[in-house]
């Protein structure tokens, strides 16, 4: 049995599956289910002491490889004998692993509440969608920026990333993708439970980040003519501030986003992307969100080029 290649007829169809129905809910998400099985394996291992957490990380991660090429196995017998059928089911696995449409949602809903003054409902919709961190106190501005931020980054790790991998690798490593990215978000933090056990998750989520993450900053430069982006400055901004924050790779699409839409990005504390620049309001959340949908079509392009010339 071979493993499936990426198809630019499934990549095509699973985007259009997004469009026009985004995600299921999640009893029915194999993002979902991901989260699950971690969350488990979370509870079941070790805590105590480095080696043990440590070693029970990366047994995490092997598990998300093998049931990554099991479900691409599965899919690849079904291609092999039900024609345009197995297309459709492959676009529906592989639509699991990306969201075009509900990023733009979670960004758009921000926005709304932002446009009509309702700081405490956008301060919740933040949390609840988009970050991680307390948003309790944040004003509008700073309100704007995490959401601008997160809809940057999220470009990367939801739409552009899991693209390239299956443009490099089919099904197998857009899932395996997808695994690492869950597990480092769920297990990627420096607390008393999660400090060894999420080291491997981590870094490995680092490592697979390393080329898509630079390659979205290229593409918001590219597309930040849509939103009347300057060029020069955009680049200037990127190269600059890129690395300031914590992650070797998060501040790659996030300070290109910055330098594109020319407003700041603070995170108090932690960093100011685009320093020098004017603060975020309602209006550049949206700007944002056009960012969002100019990177991924020609994402898009690109990776249906690259599949058909692989082809």
């Amino acid at each position: 049995m071979t493993w499936p290649v990426g198809d630019p007829q499934a990549l095509v169809l699973a985007v259009g599956l997004d469009l026009l129905l985004g995600d299921p809910p999640n009893r029915y998400h194999l993002v979902a289910w991901m989260g699950g099985l971690i969350e488990r394996l979370r509870r079941v291992g070790p805590q105590a002491g480095r080696w043990r957490p440590l070693l029970a990380g990366a047994g995490i991660c092997v598990c998300g490889g093998l049931l990554s090429l099991a479900i691409a196995a599965v899919v690849g017998w079904l291609r092999s004998w039900s024609g345009m059928l197995g297309v459709l089911i492959e676009a529906v696995v592989l639509k699991m692993t990306f969201s075009v449409r509900g990023l733009a949602e979670a960004g758009a809903a921000v926005e709304a509440c932002l446009r009509a003054g309702q700081l405490a409902e956008a301060r919740r919709l933040l949390s609840w969608h988009l970050v991680s961190r307390d948003t309790s106190t944040l004003t509008e501005p700073l309100v704007a920026a995490a959401a601008i931020e997160s809809v940057a980054e999220n470009t990367n790790d939801s739409v552009v990333a899991p693209w390239l991998f299956y443009l490099l690798a089919g099904l197998p490593a857009a899932l395996a993708y997808r695994y690492a990215n869950t597990a480092d978000a769920m297990l990627g933090y420096r607390d008393a439970q999660r400090e060894w056990l999420g080291k491997v998750p981590a870094r490995l989520d680092d490592g697979l980040n390393w080329l898509p993450a630079r390659l979205t900053a290229v593409l918001v430069l590219l597309t930040g003519w849509v939103v009347g982006g300057r060029s020069v400055g955009a680049v200037r901004v990127w190269w600059r501030d890129a690395g300031q924050t914590a992650s070797p790779n998060a501040g790659h699409p996030m300070a290109a986003a910055a330098g594109v839409l020319a407003v700041a990005l603070p995170k108090p504390g932690h960093y100011w992307l685009g320093a020098g620049q004017r603060l975020p309001e309602a209006a550049d959340l949206r700007r944002a969100i056009m960012l969002l949908d100019a990177t991924a079509a020609l994402a898009l392009v690109g990776a249906v080029l690259g599949l058909v010339w692989l082809r």
